[in-house]
């Protein structure tokens, strides 16, 4: 037996950390994104915001923290930004004032285009082969959405 099979598991034990291992290649691909992103103008939170609007353009900002997983403290400044950059428009809701809805404008959607290759230079960073991708993907969004109905249910 190795040392590590007769030794009892630390669950205080860095390594055995599965939010860590997470949170360093959170931020370890989103630093390899920068380079791709800085002559865009736009950081890696305007990107996935571009991303899902592309997808569903119209959509309110909390329509789009919900898809997002980010509040409307760290969603807002990032939209107030997009929009000085042209990328966006924010304007109340009819009924309800306090509705803001978020739409793209001719320069937001011209980005999909700027942005095109990016997924495919990510790829070619050999970070994770198809192969492996998927399954981690699909584990990734099943944790997302075990996250979200737990959130839920408070």
């Amino acid at each position: 037996m190795s040392k590590n099979e007769t030794e009892e598991f630390n669950p205080l034990a860095l390594d055995n950390q599965l939010c860590f291992a997470l949170y360093v290649c959170s931020k370890e691909i989103i630093r390899k994104y920068n380079p791709l992103l800085e002559p865009l103008g736009i950081t890696y939170t305007a990107y996935i915001t571009l991303l899902c609007l592309w997808e569903k353009d119209n959509v309110t900002v909390k329509e789009l923290g919900s898809r997002l997983f980010l509040d409307s403290g760290t969603l807002t400044p990032l939209l107030k930004k997009m929009e000085g950059q042209g990328f966006l428009t924010r304007s109340r809701g009819g009924k309800d004032e306090r509705t803001v809805y978020i739409k793209l404008t001719d320069a937001g959607r011209a980005m999909k285009e700027k942005c095109s290759g990016i997924p495919q230079q990510m790829m070619c960073q050999n970070i994770l082969d198809m192969k492996n991708a998927a399954p981690l993907l699909k584990t990734l969004h099943t944790m997302m959405e075990n996250m979200s109905t737990n959130e839920e249910k408070k």
